[in-house]
């Protein structure tokens, strides 16, 4: 099969044969489609330049979701309701452009109560 054909065979599928063949891609060689994208991404500025922004994501809450909850509404200022709901909604933004120190604050009070976080 030329790279023609299989390039024709993509273009007929619809979105869920397509979402399906890049699932057993990724399971058949053990690789991941987002991994490229985000490489390019870090790739692609100025390797001298420190990033200075942040954004906290909370990944999951964990077995204790009420004590991730509290967590969240004395980082957001959010009420509860609304913390309920972005932990439900996890992995979340939590906080977007913080600084270093702050994102590590964050990220450290929420896995002091068994959250997992993610900075980047």
């Amino acid at each position: 099969m030329t790279k023609e054909q299989i390039l024709d065979a993509i273009k007929e599928m619809t979105v869920l044969e397509l979402n399906e063949l890049v699932t057993a891609i990724e399971d058949e060689f053990g690789v991941t489609a987002a991994a490229p994208v985000a490489a390019a991404a870090a790739g692609g500025g100025d390797a001298a330049e420190e990033q200075t922004e942040f954004d906290v994501i909370l990944a999951g809450a964990g077995a204790e979701k009420i004590k991730v909850i509290k967590a969240v509404r004395e980082i957001t200022g959010l009420g509860l309701k609304e913390a309920k709901a972005l932990v439900d909604e996890a992995p979340k933004a939590l906080k977007e452009g913080v600084t270093k120190e702050e994102a590590e604050e964050m990220k450290a009070k929420l896995e002091e109560v068994g959250a997992s976080v993610e900075v980047k």
